[in-house]
């Protein structure tokens, strides 16, 4: 049965990339896969569920190619490179980039969450290094924001007409945006010192799980008022 799933998963994969989303029909999967559709539906359910597992097969090699890759002693090199991998997955992928960027769809995909994990822990070095002045979440959003909609909005141009530069220009902006211009330290200004502080939050000694929770949103506040100024 595991070696009919990845058939399938196979041939759904494989139309997706031929034909768009549109292709992908009971009709079309039975036939590429060699299988009656009463087994499609019997192992995934209906058509959502079945491109919802290979959204995922495909977003769980996307997110290890991405998890080999060595970190650098450059945390906003390692940024820009995971943004640029980003945007290369979604214009190679643009009909199964849809389907896992569309509200809702896939917010129960282990893969999905897979890949936030690492956009998170880049994000966290950058907050590790004094880098953040703005604290982690909001940055993680921004990033996830602003890359869906480059890639959007690249995927909406003909291949020939696209400004791949966009993406580029769009990086730099959230970054100008999120990143302080030099690592924290004592004269970088309490906004820079605050963020860096709060990463450090979870791994401090002699503090009960309470005094821990109470200190992350004493400094979640600080850092809300000193980005307001």
């Amino acid at each position: 049965m595991t070696n009919t799933r990845a058939a399938i998963v196979e041939a759904v994969t494989r139309l997706l990339r031929e034909t768009g989303a549109a292709g992908v029909t009971t009709r079309a999967v039975s036939a590429a896969a060699g299988v009656q559709a009463p087994t499609i539906y019997r192992l995934f359910g209906d058509k959502d569920g079945l491109l919802d597992a290979v959204a995922e097969q495909v977003m769980a090699t996307y997110v290890a190619e991405k998890s080999v890759q060595d970190e650098s002693d450059d945390p906003v090199a390692d940024l820009r490179d995971g943004w640029q991998v980003h945007v290369d997955f979604g214009l190679a992928n643009p009909d199964l980039f849809a389907l896992l960027v569309t509200p809702g769809r896939s917010s129960d995909s282990r893969a999905v969450e897979a890949g936030a994990q690492v956009l998170r822990r880049r994000v966290q070095r950058l907050a590790e290094a004094g880098l953040l002045r703005v604290d982690q979440q909001r940055a993680v959003d921004m990033i996830h924001a602003a890359g869906t909609g480059a890639v959007l909005a690249l995927l909406a141009s003909p291949p020939e007409r696209r400004d791949l530069g966009l993406a580029d220009h769009l990086f730099d902006a959230v970054t100008a945006a999120i990143l302080t211009d030099a690592p924290a330290v004592p004269s970088a200004g309490p906004l820079a010192v605050t963020v860096a502080f709060s990463t450090t939050v979870p791994e401090l000694p002699a503090l009960t799980a309470a005094e821990r929770t109470l200190l992350a949103e004493w400094l979640e506040r600080s850092i809300t008022e000193l980005g307001d100024r």
